[in-house]
């Protein structure tokens, strides 16, 4: 893991792709075009207890999706972006309207469309079965792929970083 920032603890804001991140990167798209995803329920349980220690959280995807809108307002994630076009500029507008610098703030990502966010931000993350372009830039690599309880994984670890900070 990276030094940047020097602890984990000092994260203030974890952000999360969607799909291949929540979810396994796969989407079902029935005949009259509804979609839906599956998100793993230990993944919300980490989204919980990561907002209850005081780190925001915040999803930031190219794509829109009423089942991710649902999904994350049930978690309690007040920071959806959806269908967006310039993942750093959506990530640098949030982090100032929260008054937090961007070296606080973390992303999870898969793909090469993360790439330029994950170079962005203090702490980067590539989950298990991202692209290999990730996993050679990336602070760290989950153990766990997308969709199969990376998610968790980070929310755990940052919350463990911040229990010890606070001792």
């Amino acid at each position: 893991m990276s030094s940047r920032p020097d602890r984990l603890g000092e994260l203030r804001l974890v952000a999360f792709d969607v799909d291949g991140v929540f979810t396994d990167g796969r989407f079902y798209l029935a005949d009259d075009g509804t979609e839906t995803k599956a998100f793993h329920t230990q993944d919300g349980y980490g989204v919980r207890r990561l907002l209850e220690s005081g780190v925001a959280v915040a999803v930031i995807s190219g794509r829109s999706s009423p089942a991710v809108e649902k999904r994350m307002a049930e978690l309690g994630v007040r920071h959806t972006i959806l269908a967006c076009k310039d993942k750093v500029a959506a990530l640098d507008e949030l982090a100032a309207s929260l008054g937090i610098a961007v070296d606080t703030c973390a992303y999870v990502g898969d793909d090469l469309p993360d790439l330029a966010l994950l170079r962005r931000v203090g702490f980067s993350v590539a989950v298990a079965n991202a692209v290999p372009a990730l996993h050679d830039c990336c602070d760290y690599v989950t153990r766990n792929a997308g969709g199969f309880g990376a998610v968790r994984e980070v929310c755990d670890l940052v919350v463990a970083a911040r229990r010890r900070d606070t001792g």
